[in-house]
């Protein structure tokens, strides 16, 4: 089996960064009517094989809070 990508939640900043990247694997998720709380919307892995491990790397080398890691 593949490397699979995790989003530390902990220290995610909600930038898009990897959404805009790589939707394939990434998006935003959080709670509705938080506008106020800027960390309401996360980015959280919903299709870990869903593109080549390149673009995904890509998406955690472009993450400014470097949460992105993979699981072995």
């Amino acid at each position: 089996m593949s490397r699979i990508p995790v989003v530390d939640q902990e220290c995610c900043i909600g930038c898009e960064v990897c959404v805009h990247l790589c939707p394939e694997v990434f998006r935003m998720e959080g709670e509705e009517g938080h506008d106020h709380d800027h960390g309401a919307h996360k980015s959280v892995v919903y299709n870990p094989t869903g593109a080549p491990e390149s673009k995904i790397e890509l998406a955690m080398d472009s993450c400014p809070a470097a949460c992105i890691y993979w699981q072995d």
